[in-house]
């Protein structure tokens, strides 16, 4: 096997192992897109992601208006008592103006949180925490970028938190303000060749005017291990606002805690239409400490363990089969024919 070919599957095969676990070597962001995955951050990482972004929009014919202005997307996020464990919050604070055209001069100046939510994500299925059923065949290109059956079984993890919403709050219905309930379904599935589905259903602001359903359905592509584009689409439905929002971007990794981003957002209506163009980062504080095992190691330290435990035996068959082979010397051939009777 040629040196790059080598170099290549382990990488491969660390890059796969690492990354189905909770925790991983480098950051996991959820931007560029709005979708949430599956995993948590891992025990003891915080994380933070913001991205602000220009918006545009235009409503025709009829009550014509316009709107331009600036926002940001945020969340931070924690790795809380479990693996599985994530606690976080996130939001999006919008200041724009919106400006009636119908109406000539006639302008609000609008300025507040779009959403702002608190909330715990747990995972409840991980299909992929099985490392020996999910190691890739380090000589076989084919094998491991076939289609397999057990990768549409997706990680599931649920989300409760809640909203909350300051009075007179120009970006929702009239009359929605306090305290709210907030529900998702996230699901992710780990596709060979570096793609990555994700979906997720929300029921957000549940028993209020404003109780709208939600459903993001996130293609992501990783062109190597610094590049990631991705594709997707949200659905939103409430009786104050309805839309099909599409998005396209990618990201790019800079070292293992640090994320840059960007990305486009548009509709195919115009009642009203929406384009947002975005950029965003990622940055994470790591104190993810591995797992101890019942000996008192660590899991690294058990990996190696093993490793040389492994080392030991193929040198013990290497030197059986050396003296076997010894043994089968037309001296020692000649020394057992020897009758001494």
């Amino acid at each position: 096997m040629k040196p790059y070919k080598s170099i290549l599957l382990a990488l491969m095969y660390f890059i796969t192992i690492h990354a189905f676990s909770q925790y991983t070597d480098v950051i996991n962001s959820n931007r560029p897109g709005v979708s949430r995955s599956a995993f948590s951050v891992g025990k003891n990482v915080v994380q933070f992601e913001v991205g602000p972004y220009f918006v545009k929009e235009k409503r025709t014919p009829a009550t014509t208006y316009e709107v331009s202005g600036l926002g940001a997307d945020f969340a931070a996020r924690y790795g809380f008592l479990f693996e599985q464990l994530e606690i976080n919050i996130e939001g999006t604070y919008q200041n724009d103006t919106k400006t009636y055209t119908y109406q000539a001069g006639a302008e609000d100046d609008r300025a507040n949180f779009k959403h702002l939510a608190l909330g715990a994500k747990y995972l409840i299925f991980d299909p992929y925490k099985n490392e020996e059923a999910n190691k890739p065949n380090l000589y076989s290109w084919k094998a491991n970028h076939r289609f397999k059956w057990r990768n549409l079984i997706p990680a599931v993890s649920i989300f409760a938190g809640i909203n909350y919403d300051t009075k007179n709050n120009p970006f929702t219905a009239p009359g929605i303000e306090g305290i709210s309930p907030k529900v998702m379904i996230a699901t992710q599935n780990n596709f060979a060749g570096g793609w990555v589905f994700v979906m997720n259903l929300i029921k957000d602001r549940i028993g209020t005017d404003q109780s709208d359903f939600q459903y993001i359905l996130t293609l992501t592509h990783a062109l190597n291990a610094n590049w990631v584009i991705f594709g997707e689409t949200q659905g939103i439905k409430s009786d104050f606002y309805a839309d099909n929002l599409f998005r396209v971007g990618g990201a790019r990794l800079f070292g293992k805690n640090f994320q840059l981003d960007t990305a486009i957002t548009f509709n195919t209506k115009d009642t009203p239409s929406v384009f947002n163009a975005s950029i965003g980062a990622s940055y994470r504080l790591d104190f993810h400490k591995d797992p101890v095992i019942d000996n008192g190691t660590s899991a690294e330290d058990e990996a190696g363990r093993r490793d040389r435990k492994s080392g030991k035996k193929r040198s013990k068959k290497a030197s059986k089969k050396n003296k076997d082979t010894n043994d089968n010397s037309p001296k020692k051939q000649k020394k057992r024919s020897i009758d001494f009777d």
